[in-house]
């Protein structure tokens, strides 16, 4: 089967990259006065459009609405991401119920790692420094990344070009706030400019709390905000080229529960715990691109670090000190070609990546450590065809060694290949079908599970590299104020990474498999948009229903999300709110195996933003969240497991936020 959809969509890529060559030349022919149709959904701009297949955009418009403080805000109006509770340390996010180790994530086209320990999540993402996110779902584009397995993520921040107003050449702006449950006091500070071909911008942000109390007004220890961060990027433009040098800096200070994504034992105890990341990067792209020559490049280096070094091992010292650090340098070269219908994006990319993991001495040997080493090539091609219908498809190929803490080194090539078809049946409403085959390479894992391993813990001498499929159809519907999205999507990860303890080996895992339907549907007033999102997981290993347990896939279910934003011209104001809904969860799989049902819940937030006659430049903004002081616990937590004493990590109550931004 997997040779038979490898073959297939092969041969559909080189038809479509063939084909859109040979149409360059008829692409220059004189016009005729055959009808074309508007623009479909799918393909635009050179790149998909990846809510025109069941994905997510949060633009700069939506951050600015919902001003949010970590990720379980900023994706509040999907309905497809789930995150985790707790600090902001443990927040992960989990797309159909796959967790975002198995999606390439991104943050300015930088590589982000994989999760290090399922009690943390991989990389700490600071809403402040964010300009938009899109979540490709599915079977993504051959030029998102190595291991693309369940989609992609991309994390975009802001520079000095979006924060400057017509005619402005320098800026700044300030921003302030404070919240209720233990939110306490945020604050940034952004400076930027343009000149001679220079332009800057240098971003502080740091966030200081208490601990919050649920809905039922419990506390949850280890749960207060602590995040501090820098942004600053240099840019220079001469002679139709780009250089940009970027330095980013994220750290999470503070005291925390062993295990932040749960709450063990009802303990109380917290002990010092300090998350920190590190990504320095060198872009180079054209500013002057032709039909034949657009390229970019990027390098970068890279440092995550989990660093916990006073934990106390009592009665239970598999949970002991640790200090988890990854170093990663890697980078792309691209260039994209315009044909007649479209695009050819072709290219080269390579990482590699240093763990080390150092118990303090819990375990003999009290380090260890691993390393990977991946380079690719891929070649991508959308095109937009005169008779309504659009392709996107592309190849990999990809080898990759693993050279394990034993010394032990393990290598393999393999290819991964794409496609996505849609075909405008009328004006404005299209059908699409896509489908990918991915190759993954040797799956670290949660690779902070070693600190608790001694000497005779190994790779299996079998383990194979992973593999990912995706299929994916649907409709699209574009009828000028309102627009519609039904994909059904079927992911299946096979050979994931697993620290099997009984066995006593890195291994392959059974097969996960996630399949089911998200709908989407917006629509627009002008003055105000109301949307909303539906979605249905049903998450599997090896054809049985998923447990609650934080790993790498959780169950979700049903999930349904309502927004609305609306402008009151007339008093500088602008009003909304949000619905996030999950449905209840249960079975005899969940109570046979010690947990217990998952509850439905319903949230309700709110927000104002006003902005005072005479001063433009200033911004006030009110938000409520959890207005009925829900107590509830997100679908990617745990639930209780009766034989070690879980218990849900629950969200935060009401909490009202009062912020001010003002630019200068």
């Amino acid at each position: 089967m997997k040779q038979r959809l490898i073959f297939v969509l092969a041969n559909v890529s080189t038809l479509a990259l063939a084909s859109a060559l040979s149409a360059q030349d008829l692409a220059t022919a004189p016009e005729t006065d055959s009808v074309v149709l508007a623009p479909i959904t799918l393909v635009a701009d050179g790149r998909e459009n990846v809510e025109a297949t069941g994905g997510i955009t949060v633009t700069p418009e939506d951050i600015e609405v919902l001003q949010p403080v970590d990720v379980s805000e900023l994706f509040a109006r999907d309905s497809a991401i789930t995150v985790s509770g707790g600090a902001g340390p443990s927040k992960r996010i989990h797309v159909f119920g796959m967790e975002q180790s198995n999606l390439a994530v991104s943050v300015d086209g930088v590589p982000q790692g994989v999760t290090s320990w399922h009690h943390t999540g991989s990389n700490v993402i600071d809403p402040a420094f964010l300009k938009s996110v899109e979540v490709e779902v599915g079977a993504a584009a051959a030029d998102s990344g190595f291991g693309a397995a369940a989609g992609a993520v991309r994390y975009e921040t802001v520079g000095a070009q979006d924060m400057l107003a017509d005619g402005q050449t320098q800026g700044g702006r300030v921003g302030l706030s404070y919240g209720t449950n233990g939110r306490g006091v945020a604050g940034s500070l952004a400076g930027y400019g343009i000149h001679a071909g220079f332009d800057w911008f240098v971003m502080l942000h740091a966030a200081d709390g208490d601990n919050y109390e649920n809905g039922d007004g419990r506390e949850m220890p280890g749960t207060a905000p602590a995040t501090q961060g820098a942004l600053t990027k240099l840019g220079y433009e001469f002679e139709g080229h780009r250089v940009e040098l970027a330095y980013e800096y994220s750290k999470d200070d503070d005291d925390r529960v062993i295990k932040m994504n749960m709450d063990l034992d009802h303990a109380d105890e917290v002990f010092p715990l300090k998350v920190t990341r590190n990504t320095l990067s060198l872009k180079y792209s054209s500013t002057a691109p032709t039909d034949a020559w657009d390229p970019e490049a990027l390098v970068y280096v890279t440092r995550n670090e989990y660093w916990r070094p006073n934990y106390a091992t009592g009665a239970r010292p598999v949970n002991g000190d640790m200090d988890l650090e990854v170093k990663t340098i890697g980078g792309e070269m691209k260039n994209t070609y315009t044909t007649g219908p479209g695009t050819i994006t072709a290219g080269i990319d390579w990482a590699y990546d240093d763990y080390r993991v150092d118990n303090y001495g819990d375990r003999a040997p009290r380090i260890h450590t691993l390393e990977t080493m991946q380079i690719g090539a891929f070649v991508q091609g959308r095109f937009e065809f005169d008779n309504g219908i659009d392709v996107s498809t592309g190849l990999r190929l990809d080898h990759q060694r693993f050279t394990d803490w034993n010394g032990e080194r393990f290598s393999d090539t393999g290819a991964s290949v794409n496609g996505t078809v849609s075909y405008e049946f009328s004006e404005g409403y299209e059908v699409f079908a896509g489908a990918s085959q991915t190759w993954l390479g040797y799956q670290v894992g949660e690779f902070g599970l070693l600190h608790a391993r001694d000497e005779s813990f190994a790779t299996d001498p079998g383990y194979d590299p992973a593999e990912a499929s995706n299929i994916k159809l649907g409709l699209n519907a574009n009828q000028g104020n309102w627009t519609g999205n039904l994909t059904f999507f079927d992911t299946r990860l096979k050979g994931l990474g697993e620290y099997d303890t009984e066995i006593g080996y890195l291994t392959n895992a059974d097969d996960y498999r996630s399949k089911g339907f998200t709908l989407q549907g917006n629509y627009s007033w002008g003055s105000g948009r109301l949307g909303t999102s539906f979605t249905k997981a049903d998450v599997t290993q090896n054809g049985e229903d998923v447990l609650p347990n934080g790993g790498t896939v959780v169950p979700v279910g049903n999930i349904a999300t309502l927004y609305v934003d609306q402008e009151i011209p007339q008093y500088n104001l602008k009003v909304g709110g949000t619905i996030e809904w999950a449905g209840k969860l249960d079975g005899d799989y969940l109570t046979e195996a010690g947990f217990d049902d998952h509850e439905s819940y319903t949230v309700v937030n709110l927000y104002g933003e006003w902005r005072p006659q005479n001063y433009e430049n200033v911004v006030l903004h009110l938000g409520v969240d959890n207005l009925l002081d829900e107590t509830y616990y997100e679908r990617s937590s745990y639930v209780q497991y009766d034989a070690r004493s879980v218990y849900p990590l629950y969200a935060p109550g009401r909490t009202v936020t009062l912020g001010l931004t003002m630019d200068f």
